[in-house]
């Protein structure tokens, strides 16, 4: 039996027509199956490889940490030096109010303690999130997750959520005094690239301030130069009162985060004593990962690059079959007018050495979400494939 059954016996499947791609090397924005055949990645591992697939910084790193130790007690009781290097060097890149960091093993958990955290500082328990976002698979963050197609079939959720219309005048009516926190996506990712209209950001944390709600910015996706800012809502002029981090904020490795004041994290301490507690987040192999990414990603300014490749995939996706391309920073949906012809497109681009896939709820979306430090050669031969694709595909 080969891999590929094995595969499909014994790993527990999340859809029932898996890629299932035998990947045996990545590089760059490179991968490599194990016939030999080689796949440009417009994925990046859902936002996950912003500094390219084993930068060598970044092995180096998770080497050195091999040879000193691996897990060695519950978070927060030891003082490990991962996680106290990288959480110094996130908050000296945040603002002032984002200055504690509680490290999770993924994005989904760091919502769930932020969850916890707002119920614990405001004493409330309504919660305001938005259609059309994703924020995780867990039962918490499965219940504030924008799409009923995806909540029905585990319910009952949680109680006291209500969900919104992103982007909208009318959502911001319904934050009041009993309101503990909003959710929401600095652009919201799933939804396939949305940003908010001009100004809704800004007046949405006037309101949440206003009325002492907590507003809890998810950068899962959006952060570490995604954008072509370190964080997306530095776009905006806003400031969160959490944030959320995921997906590339372990340079490849398992890490989520969500971050707050010190005052406001410090009432995970008492009353009850271990507030929140995780046995692996903060892996200290994760976080010198992590850290070390991180440092690529500032030395080799891949934030800086963005607009410029940007710029470049949208001149090049050019097809009457492509009916729009949203962008934002190096995070692209290129829009067709059904998911078949999506699919179509999608299944053509992987057999010519594309890797790329759809928007859960913008299933005609097709996504690009590369490397950050993918080369323009490489966009332009993407491109190429893409718009050969769309021609290719039967009318």
């Amino acid at each position: 039996m080969n891999q590929r059954e094995l595969f499909l016996r014994h790993v527990a499947q999340t859809s029932p027509a898996p890629l299932a791609l035998e990947i045996v090397k990545a590089e760059g924005a490179t991968l490599t199956d194990a016939a030999g055949k080689t796949y440009i990645d417009l994925i990046g591992g859902i936002s996950v490889a912003n500094t390219g697939h084993r930068h060598p910084k970044v092995i180096a790193a998770i080497k050195t940490q091999l040879d000193a130790y691996l897990h060695v007690l519950v978070y927060g009781e030891f003082v490990q030096s991962p996680q106290v290097q990288y959480a110094t060097k996130l908050c000296s890149l945040l603002p002032e109010n984002l200055n504690s960091v509680y490290f999770t093993n993924s994005g989904a958990e760091a919502v769930e303690g932020a969850m916890k955290l707002a119920k614990r500082l405001t004493n409330r328990t309504k919660i305001i999130a938005f259609n059309h976002s994703y924020h995780g698979s867990t039962q918490g963050a499965l219940s504030i997750l924008g799409d009923e197609y995806w909540r029905n079939a585990y319910r009952p959720l949680l109680p006291g959520i209500y969900h919104l219309d992103y982007g909208t005048a009318a959502a911001l009516e319904y934050i009041t005094e009993e309101t503990a926190c909003v959710f929401a996506e600095t652009i919201q990712a799933e939804g396939g690239v949305k940003a908010p209209p001009a100004g809704w950001l800004q007046a949405l944390r006037k309101k949440c301030t206003e009325t002492g709600t907590l507003l809890i910015l998810d950068e899962v996706q959006a952060g570490f130069g995604r954008t072509g800012k370190l964080w997306g809502f530095e776009h905006f002029d806003v400031v969160p009162d959490i944030l959320l981090l995921g997906k590339a904020l372990g340079g490849g490795m398992p890490l989520g985060a969500f971050i707050a004041s010190k005052e406001r994290m410090d009432r995970f301490t008492e009353n009850p004593v271990l507030g929140h507690i995780t046995t692996f987040g903060g892996h200290p192999v994760c976080c010198a990962a992590g850290l070390a990414a991180l440092d690529v990603l500032l030395e080799e300014k891949l934030a800086e690059t963005v607009a410029e490749k940007e710029a470049l995939f949208l001149s090049l996706l050019k097809h009457p079959r492509i009916q729009y391309v949203r962008s934002f920073g190096l995070w692209l949906s290129v829009g067709f007018d059904s998911f078949e012809t999506n699919k179509a497109v999608i299944d053509a681009c992987i057999a010519k050495g594309v890797l790329t896939d759809w928007f859960l709820f913008e299933a005609a979306g097709l996504r690009i979400s590369p490397p950050l430090n993918i080369s323009l050669e490489q966009i332009r031969e993407a491109c190429a494939v893409i718009v050969e694709a769309c021609e290719a595909i039967q009318k």
